[in-house]
């Protein structure tokens, strides 16, 4: 990126009105600033960059769509910055307002870019077929409509490590572990850590409790008696049926997630924001 000129895409939640409105507000302003080369991408199902340099991609909508964008970008991954439509938003936190206010910033290169972790889930089906997805939040195997309470092996390295009986297993990255992980009562990582957290979600015991163990290592999860509705899902978005014999494998991608924000952005105060943080109750002690 030369100074002061940008190549920017863009892509949107989704063509809702709301939507549309500030994606084409965002474009005219766009329009008006010099330096900028700008493309309007689509959806994220609709990303295709081809060789097309691109310096930054703005998603709009929540982080939902951020998880959209960086699996569709796959193995070359851009820096992503976020502008909210949401509700929550860990990733997505800068308002459109905001983005407009503060662009001169973002156009003069006055932002960060933090790496973050993904994994690669490879779903090995007994009959020897496989598939494999990029993700970014976190691979959940859960009992879903069979309600019943799962046997979930895991094992590390290859390594016997435990069995959970619950209703369903989560493991989550740093990134991951503010969405479905903190739900079922797993902590809090910092998002540049390099490490995975399992959380079980309703485990039958009560010394089962959630694990934070290496980045590097390889995870494997198998439930040896699968009750039909057994379901494994990947940041929530991508569901497969999983059915006796079929192995979870799970380990650190050869890519990062590259979040782009402003010189300004506060981890804590983002968690503080966002998770009502707000000291001791009335007012003290």
């Amino acid at each position: 990126m030369s100074e002061h000129s940008l190549r920017l895409t863009m892509t949107v939640r989704d063509d809702s009105p709301r939507v549309m409105q500030v994606c084409s507000d965002l474009t005219e302003f766009l329009s008006r600033q010099p330096g900028v080369k700008l493309t309007v991408a689509g959806t994220p199902d609709q990303l295709k960059l081809g060789r097309r340099q691109v310096d930054l991609v703005v998603v709009l909508g929540g982080d939902g769509t951020m998880l959209r964008t960086c699996r569709q970008l796959g193995t070359r991954q851009l820096p992503i910055m976020g502008v909210n439509l949401g509700r929550l938003g860990f990733l997505a936190d800068l308002s459109p307002d905001e983005f407009q206010k503060r662009f001169g910033e973002i156009l003069a290169g006055k932002f960060t870019v933090s790496q973050h972790l993904m994994f690669s889930c490879r779903l090995l089906r007994a009959d020897g077929s496989h598939e494999t997805h990029l993700g970014l939040n976190e691979v959940t195997i859960h009992s879903g409509a069979a309600l019943r309470m799962l046997r979930i092996d895991l094992a590390i390295n290859g390594e016997a490590v435990t069995t959970y009986g619950c209703d369903g297993l989560i493991l989550s990255t740093p990134v991951g572990s503010t969405a479905h992980s903190l739900a079922a009562g797993g902590p809090l990582l910092r998002q540049d850590l390099q490490a995975f957290v399992i959380t079980p979600i309703s485990p039958h015991t009560l010394t089962n409790r959630p694990l934070v163990d290496r980045a590097d290592s390889v995870y494997l999860m198998t439930v040896p008696d699968c009750p039909e509705g057994t379901t494994l899902v990947i940041d929530g978005q991508i569901k497969r049926p999983l059915h006796a014999g079929d192995r979870v494998e799970v380990k650190q991608a050869p890519v990062s997630f590259q979040l782009a924000r402003l010189s300004d952005h506060s981890y804590y105060a983002t968690l503080h924001n966002k998770l009502g943080w707000g000291g001791l109750p009335n007012g003290g002690l």
